[in-house]
């Protein structure tokens, strides 16, 4: 399993959070720890608001806000048995004008 909060370098990260009624929620930031901070205390998304994050399982970092997005996009695609192994794959593949 991946660091659950690894180190960002300067940049974006997308995260995965385990929210207490078993679902997993993504999302990205340039500050993770506020930004999980946000979602316990009720004051990050919607989602989390009605479903409480329990931990961080993975994150990782990109260089800006459009390839986090990108990435986020993608790994919101896929289906719940590959998301944490998203984080585990050195080499996502990250369409970029994928039609």
């Amino acid at each position: 399993m991946p660091d659950a909060v690894a180190p960002m370098p300067e940049g974006w990260c997308l995260y995965l959070l385990e929210c207490r009624n078993g679902t997993y929620y993504a999302g990205i930031t340039n500050r993770l720890e506020a930004r999980y901070a946000a979602h316990v205390a009720g004051t990050g998304a919607k989602y989390t608001r009605a479903n409480p994050p329990l931990r961080v399982l993975a994150s990782r970092g990109y260089p800006d806000r459009s390839a986090a997005s990108r990435a986020e996009a993608q790994l919101k695609r896929l289906p719940r048995a590959k998301k944490l192994a998203f984080f585990e794959s050195a080499d996502v593949d990250v369409d970029v004008g994928a039609t």
